[in-house]
């Protein structure tokens, strides 16, 4: 799989979870960039996410992504 082709996932996956088709995250998309990312909807991302790409971030990982690409790169090495 492509950095390209999980990014396009993690599209998908954000644009249900905050129900906004027009969200596009890029390697630097933060909480701060999205106005309903508190800490209830990271877990919902964090599940959601793991469920569309069949693999489960440990809880260091979870909690400490500083944005949407260092996601991605986690996401890239398990599958």
């Amino acid at each position: 799989m492509t950095r390209e082709e999980i990014f396009a996932g993690v599209n998908e996956v954000f644009r249900d979870i905050f129900d906004d088709e027009e969200i596009t995250v890029g390697e630097a998309t933060t909480a701060d960039d999205i106005e309903d990312w508190d800490s209830l909807e990271h877990i919902n991302l964090i599940v959601a996410i793991e469920k569309k790409f069949g693999m489960k971030f440990t809880m260091g990982e979870a909690t400490g992504m500083k944005n949407v690409g260092a996601m991605v790169d986690i996401i890239l090495e398990r599958v």
